[in-house]
């Protein structure tokens, strides 16, 4: 296995009933300002606001709203927040809902407290924030895994460019299964496979030889698919979405990572698709991965041979390359199982979509079995249409 240094500064409150018990408690410790942020709205449908707010309350907390974030955040609500963080003297931000709301409180965070333009210090002068606002978050739907680190997927409307940007670590978490029922049934299934995806992606990285992050990551996504099947049966069952909720944590915490170099080559196709489309990412995701396998399982067979086996269940083929096949194909056969997309045309992508451009400003990874060029990116596109 590779050097490493591993280390998580979040705290996690697993299970039901946890925001009730221990947030006021926690708020002892932040300023006398909160800016609460989510999403479209729907934690007022549900509850979660009123339960929240009461408590932010009831512990003598200013509470300054910040509504509206998006599923695939902008650059430009980044700064609406920080704004909002400096007209209103934040102390503190909570951040309640998905991946998308926490993500965006990040970069909120590091922005609030640099003069400099966060876009600009990170991706061009290569600088990271180190000065934050403080944060922690309550997760209502489970899937990025983005509660347990500081990288946060930013869309910047105007450069056509969606990436990963560097900001605060929620000092502490909420993972409360029974916020995640309200969510749409077919969201619930994006994030779990979004899940199986950072598993992959972490998977197929370098190196390749056996490794326990590597046994570990194959019982993650082992559980993943084993518990998106039993809530395709009961779409309320409980320990079915703790599992997932948890497997999310794991699979972005920096545990299955260890001593890896990672590929997120699908990502990186799904992120500039996203840049152009605002199509959802589990689904892209979904589509873009198996045919992306097919383009690469022969430059790493016995990598995909070790996922056939352990993660399907495969038995040994002829060859290695048929194993190995057999490993993707079941792959896409699961997503069509659990009623994902298997094409952009039933994501509702438009067919005159610029895919060249798409293709063109794709980020090429280092930890993908083969590196691809901007051209065989270009040809995985067209194949997904």
């Amino acid at each position: 296995m590779n050097n490493f240094i591993y280390g998580n500064t979040t705290k996690v409150y697993f299970g039901k009933g946890g925001v009730k018990e221990y947030l006021c408690c926690l708020l002892k410790n932040v300023g006398d300002t909160v800016m609460l942020a989510y999403g479209g709205g729907s934690i007022k449908k549900n509850g979660i606001y009123d339960e929240v707010t009461a408590i932010l309350q009831k512990a003598g907390k200013t509470v300054v709203d910040f509504p509206g974030i998006m599923p695939n955040p902008t650059y430009a609500k980044v700064q609406e927040g920080a704004k909002r963080v400096h007209e209103n003297h934040v102390d503190f931000i909570l951040a309640v809902g998905g991946g998308s709301v926490i993500d965006c409180c990040k970069i909120v965070s590091a922005q609030a407290k640099s003069a400099e333009d966060i876009w600009e210090m990170e991706t061009v002068k290569r600088d990271f924030p180190t000065d934050f606002i403080p944060m922690g978050a309550i997760v209502t739907a489970a899937g990025t895994g983005s509660e347990m680190n500081n990288g946060a997927v930013i869309t910047n409307e105007a450069q056509k460019i969606k990436c990963g940007l560097m900001g605060a670590q929620a000092q502490f978490v909420f993972l409360d299964p029974s916020y995640t029922m309200s969510v749409p049934f077919k969201q619930v299934i994006s994030g779990a496979f979004d899940t199986l995806s950072h598993g992959m992606e972490t998977y197929f990285g370098k190196p390749y030889d056996n490794n326990l992050s590597d046994d570990i990551n194959e019982a993650v996504m082992r559980s993943v698919i084993r518990n998106i099947r039993i809530l395709l049966r009961d779409h309320e069952n409980y320990d079915a979405r703790s599992e997932l909720m948890w497997a999310s944590s794991m699979a972005e915490n920096g545990i299955l990572k260890i001593g890896k170099i990672t590929d997120f080559q699908c990502h990186q196709i799904e992120h500039q698709l996203g840049a152009y489309t605002d199509c959802n990412h589990g689904q892209g995701l979904a589509v873009i991965h198996p045919v992306l396998y097919r383009h690469i399982y022969k430059n790493g067979v016995e990598r995909f041979v070790r996922f056939a086996e352990n993660v399907w269940g495969i038995k040994e083929k002829k060859t290695a390359e048929k194993t190995a096949l057999a490993g993707v194909e079941a792959l896409a056969t699961f997503i069509e199982e659990i009623g994902l997309p298997t094409s952009f045309m039933q994501m509702g992508i438009p067919t005159d979509t610029n895919f060249r451009a798409v293709a063109d400003s794709t980020n090429i990874t280092a930890g993908c079995c083969k590196k691809l060029t901007h051209d065989e990116i270009y040809e995985i596109l067209q194949e997904c249409i």
